[in-house]
């Protein structure tokens, strides 16, 4: 399961925001810092009007989605890497998260204190950054030290320790270990390190109301750094999203017409870390259930089987395979073996993005 860690400065919607996606989780957000303590998680069904069709088709008793688990993390300040406010908690929560959802206070209000005393989102943005590069910096210079004495004799130490070396003048910078260009091999050398710095991020700039449709000049700013920080920019609004979870599911669509808008913040977020990720969706449907199931672009058919059940992997035959969008056009599975759509792949196959997919297999 994909698991996102929503981070930021206190007081800057992580827990309100938190509570909306979940609906029904129970983060307490109040307006002082580290109202977040322990981490709150919370587990959230993938937004995916497909899923309804197939289910529809294939006469489906059960629809399962994709699922997201977010977690909300207790809110960082100036000093986290040496231990301040809840610093070593936080980045030790941060560490076992595929993608960090970052939560930018891009709105003013009186009424909810802002940790520094003003709304600068950029400021905020390098508070953070600087102390997750301080964090990895303390890190991989521990590991130097362990490393280099193996890396007389043994020759994975020598190639270890090259990459480590090399991410030291982008975090003595404050930089992101992000902006380090390793091959796969030499990401793999690392990995086990769970660099702060080198996962993926999204910022999540959350507005008022009134400017979740078009932004404000704050979230200018915000696109503006992150793109030189190779990340993801998404407008939010935790102020809308608290509204949201109040209405009607069939009142959802028109509030958010009303804001000139298309979708809420989860769906955005989803769909931006899966984007970020480079994740993919295929499905599986049938009598019993339609299910939705995730996997990493580029994967072929017996990996995304194994997604399913190891098993599945290791037996693979085939993979009876159709695209969704032929499949919803015909309107039954029947009609589309008919027309010769669905076709028989082969263990070359790369899955692609809402393929319906039944799997042959040897026990």
């Amino acid at each position: 399961m994909l698991k996102a860690g929503i981070v930021g400065l206190p007081n800057v919607g992580k827990s309100t925001l938190f509570n909306a996606l979940v609906a029904n989780a129970k983060a307490q957000a109040a307006n002082f810092p580290f109202c977040t303590i322990e981490p709150n998680v919370g587990v959230v069904a993938v937004p995916d009007e497909r899923l309804a069709t197939l289910a529809k088709i294939s006469s489906s008793a059960e629809i399962v989605p994709a699922r997201v688990e977010f977690v909300d993390i207790a809110g960082l300040v100036k000093g986290a890497s040496q231990g301040e406010g809840l610093g070593n908690q936080f980045l030790a929560n941060i560490r076992e998260v595929d993608a960090i959802v970052h939560v930018v206070r891009c709105f003013e209000n009186d009424d909810i204190v802002h940790v520094s005393g003003s709304i600068d989102p950029l400021r905020d943005i390098d508070i953070i950054n600087l102390e997750l590069a301080l964090a990895d910096l303390s890190q991989i210079e521990r590991r130097i030290e362990r490393v280099r004495k193996q890396a007389r004799t043994n020759k994975e130490a020598q190639a270890e320790l090259a990459v480590l070396e090399s991410l030291l003048p982008l975090l003595n910078e404050g930089k992101s270990a992000r902006q380090a260009d390793l091959t796969e091999e030499e990401e793999g050398l690392i990995q086990t390190l769970g660099l702060l710095t080198r996962k993926p991020v999204i910022y999540a700039a959350n507005v008022s109301e009134e400017d979740l449709a078009s932004g404000n000049e704050w979230v200018d700013k915000v696109r503006a750094a992150a793109h030189q920080d190779q990340a993801q920019v998404v407008i939010v609004s935790a102020q809308v999203e608290a509204e949201l979870i109040e209405l009607p599911d069939a009142d959802r669509a028109d509030f958010l017409e009303s804001l000139g808008v298309e979708e809420g913040g989860l769906k955005s977020l989803i769909r931006a870390t899966y984007e970020l990720l480079g994740l993919r969706t295929y499905f599986t449907t049938g009598p019993k259930e339609t299910r939705a199931w995730t996997i990493k672009s580029g994967m072929v058919a017996p990996q995304a089987a194994g997604v399913i059940h190891t098993d599945f992997e290791r037996g693979f035959i085939r993979a009876e395979t159709v695209s969704y969008a032929e499949l919803a056009a015909l309107g039954s599975m029947n009609t589309a073996k008919e027309k010769g759509l669905v076709r028989s792949e082969g263990k070359e196959y790369i899955v692609q993005e809402g393929d319906v997919m039944l799997f042959r297999f040897n026990v």
